[in-house]
């Protein structure tokens, strides 16, 4: 061991390390959406187009603390890193999937100093409670960057356009950019089950 490990600084770095091994994982932790050219979407992936949305809309969104909010995205799904996604769909038969999140948080965050560390779980609880307006947009962000997805990917046949519709609404009806953009997505999801559709009955297809 060199004397820098062994010092506190060293110490700290290589919990450091540790703790950005094995976030990677969310490089492939995989999600229940694809992108445009058909390859499944990574939880990674999907945080860091999330992060994007809030750089690009946080000026339209007065009051907002860009820094915190950027914060708040980066590790709304650091959780995931242990156990992966659960999809929409299916968190009705996980009721406590939040408790596992968070649970698998604190466990990825444990090599990070003691600060660092409580930092990062109190953004995360701050997230889930919705406790700021940073947050409040950061949820209702997450949503649509997941319906945005959904309709923009290759998505498999059979996939329900449809539950998107009603999809994070709980999130979405407050702040008007938010409510501007679920506008859109909504005309764009139902404009993608109709083509499902037609595709099933096969309408407009050749003979």
């Amino acid at each position: 061991m060199s004397e820098f490990s062994a010092s506190p600084l060293g110490a700290e770095l290589q919990g450091t390390l540790a703790f950005l091994r094995a976030a990677e994982s969310l490089k492939y932790m995989t999600r229940t959406s694809w992108t445009s050219d058909g390859g499944q979407e990574t939880v990674a992936a999907h945080t860091w187009r999330l992060c994007l949305m809030a750089l690009v809309l946080a000026p339209q969104c007065p009051g907002i603390d860009v820094g915190k909010l950027l914060r708040i995205c980066l590790v709304h799904d650091l959780g995931e890193a242990i156990r992966g996604d659960i999809s929409a769909a299916l968190q009705a038969s996980v009721p406590n999937k939040a408790e596992q999140e968070r649970a698998d948080l604190v466990q990825l965050v444990q090599p990070l100093p003691e600060a660092v560390r409580a930092d990062l779980v109190a953004l995360w609880d701050e997230y889930e409670a919705a406790a700021s307006p940073e947050a409040k947009l950061a949820k209702g962000l997450d949503k649509l960057e997941t319906i945005l997805q959904h309709n923009q990917g290759a998505m498999p046949e059979g996939f329900d356009f449809l539950f998107n519709i009603e999809y994070g609404a709980a999130y979405t009806r407050d702040h008007p950019v938010l409510v501007a953009l679920r506008h859109v997505m909504d005309a764009e999801t139902q404009q993608r089950a109709l083509e499902q559709a037609a595709r099933g009955t096969g309408v407009g297809e050749g003979s």
